[in-house]
């Protein structure tokens, strides 16, 4: 089922997923947009450590033990929320151990996949496909139009019992305008080209090259001594500022090389975590990488963002044409 606007699939669908005696149990990383939902639903929440299993699995014991606070009644309903790819820290969700945890205590699963769908898995059909899990495992799978398929909206995939009941339920499929006839036609031409259906095997080497792509910024920017989050299939690559005050200085820095980056700090982040955000496409060939590499490099020795404690090795400078030696 498809909706005009992605923050409003996740904001405006789960308060008619669940209600007051439900409990949501949300990572503590979650997009905005899920916890706003979560608030709006009128739910009780709780929150557990980032990709933590013990968290999570010490928070769903107690749920099902001790049930709803004061009555002691069973939930109505137990909703474990997590997402594919984390926006803001490029780490990858553990699915498989979320999957056996809702199984073992008779949750539920929304997962968002707004940076995942189209990005990783062999044929680009995300988190379930990277880990090699069937999709009937995840009860409520959610992404966005706005990422992989170039254009805008969002989407709920789930068992036709569920989608039959937003359609009558959910405040964004009732009251909310439907999606463009030009932007619907831009998703259906992307699906094509990523399924192969167009007659050619564009998706799959853009998917191949994104891949490849993100291996290879994340390993460069490793050997330079910047700390990076993330796993390394995550085409999300967080570089860390730490200092409030280099942010701005990081950003002005780039921009005079022609370089434009998305800088994040606090609220969005701790106050001690501010850092740069690199979203990494198959359109960027190793020229475009590497010139970014290379003035990644003067800014960080120039504002000294290389923090890294690991032995650097030198790596080739393609600007200069020979190999720039950075400190160990």
């Amino acid at each position: 089922m498809i909706f005009g606007m992605g923050f409003a699939t996740n904001s405006m669908n789960i308060p008619a997923l669940v209600g007051k005696g439900c409990l949501i149990v949300s990572d503590e990383l979650n997009h905005t947009s899920l916890i706003l939902g979560a608030r709006l639903s009128g739910a009780t929440i709780r929150v557990f450590k980032h990709n933590n299993m013990h968290s999570l699995e010490k928070l769903l014991r107690e749920a099902v033990c001790s049930g709803q606070p004061r009555t002691r009644r069973p939930w109505k309903k137990i909703l474990i929320m997590v997402e594919g790819i984390y926006s803001m820290e490029g780490s990858v969700v553990r699915l498989p151990e979320i999957i056996a945890l809702k199984k073992k205590y008779k949750a539920y699963l929304y997962l968002d996949e707004a940076h995942s769908i189209g990005a990783v898995g062999p044929s680009g059909r995300g988190i379930t496909e990277l880990f090699n899990v069937s999709p009937a495992d995840v009860d409520v799978m959610m992404g966005t139009f706005t990422k992989s398929f170039g254009a805008a909206g969002g989407y709920i995939a789930g068992k036709k019992d569920l989608v039959d009941y937003l359609r009558s339920h959910s405040h964004s499929a009732v009251y909310a305008s439907a999606m463009s006839p030009a932007i619907t036609e831009q998703v259906t031409r992307a699906m094509k080209c990523i399924m192969g259906q167009d007659g050619s095997m564009e998706g799959i080497r853009r998917i191949r090259q994104l891949a490849e792509n993100t291996r290879y910024f994340r390993a460069k920017l490793k050997d330079m001594g910047f700390i990076i989050y993330g796993d390394d299939d995550s085409p999300v690559v967080p570089v860390l500022l730490y200092m409030p005050g280099k942010v701005v200085a990081f950003a002005r820095e780039m921009l005079e090389r022609r370089i434009g980056v998305v800088v994040v700090g606090f609220p969005a982040t701790p106050i001690t975590e501010a850092r740069a955000r690199f979203c990494l496409s198959a359109s960027h060939t190793r020229e475009i990488l590497d010139q970014v590499l290379h003035h990644m490099n003067e800014v960080g020795d120039l504002l000294c963002l290389k923090f890294s404690r690991r032995k650097r090795s030198s790596w080739p400078d393609p600007c200069k044409g020979t190999n720039s030696e950075v400190d160990s």
